[in-house]
């Protein structure tokens, strides 16, 4: 399940160079030194993946208490049905339960922050605008956040998130440092992809949350498996001598 984070950022990069890269494009970047410039993109990514390991930090723990009252199973299954839904679905269906749409005041004062940090050429502007570009709103990043909840602890709830971010470095670095790598035609045929990516993490989850005993897909409860191993021993007899 966390190789599926990496591989979400490694599609939805594609779909990041059309919703952050305008922000990337704009960074006060040092063009003629090289390394001084490396070391800005860098905090750019730090910034962002921080942020996304703070989310992934706060719904894990969503998870584990869902977890503890022992919901993990249930919780896979209706995680992976949410995925189905929010693919399947049409965003203009969705109205005011699209996700994108929540916290309209917060984007905003999010958006005008953005752009004063922009403005300046400070060492701490692209740790800065990467951080605040992690919150800006994304459903690929909710599709992620709820890969995060699933995991069932804060830790890996962070883990999964960090993953995420990691997964969109190559591509967006290399849209930075050299803008129009990939041709707009391109990008659509490969957005086609991230449904579809989408859809088959949707299936594993609510494979894993059955528990149908499949190796690494759908694997039992550890319960069951620990009451199913007692099972096998034959009871203790005491002889006397």
């Amino acid at each position: 399940m966390l190789l599926s984070a990496l591989i979400f950022g490694l599609l939805g990069s594609f779909h990041c160079i059309g919703m952050c890269g305008p922000i990337a494009f704009l960074l006060p970047l040092e063009r003629d030194n090289k390394p001084k410039k490396l070391l800005q993109i860098f905090l750019y990514h730090f910034g962002r993946i921080f942020s996304y390991a703070v989310i992934g930090l706060a719904f894990g723990i969503v998870g584990k208490g869902l977890s503890l009252f022992g919901l993990q199973q249930q919780l896979s299954i209706i995680i992976g049905i949410l995925m189905l839904l929010l693919v399947l679905i049409p965003k203009r269906k969705l109205g005011k339960w699209n996700p994108e749409h929540a916290g309209f005041k917060f984007v905003n004062k999010l958006k005008n922050q953005l752009g004063r940090e922009l403005k300046k050429k400070r060492p701490d502007t692209f740790f800065s605008v990467g951080f605040l570009n992690g919150f800006l709103p994304c459903g690929l990043v909710y599709m992620a956040v709820l890969g995060a909840i699933a995991g069932g602890s804060a830790w890996e709830g962070s883990l999964y998130m960090v993953l995420f971010g990691m997964g969109t470095i190559p591509l967006m670095t290399s849209a930075i440092w050299i803008s129009n790598i990939i041709s707009v035609k391109s990008r659509k045929y490969i957005r086609r992809l991230i449904p579809v990516f989408v859809g088959i993490v949707a299936v594993l989850f609510i494979l894993r949350g059955l528990g149908l005993g499949i190796p690494f897909v759908s694997p039992k409860p550890q319960i069951e498996q620990i009451s199913s191993g007692f099972e096998c021993h034959q009871p203790l007899q005491i002889t006397k001598s």
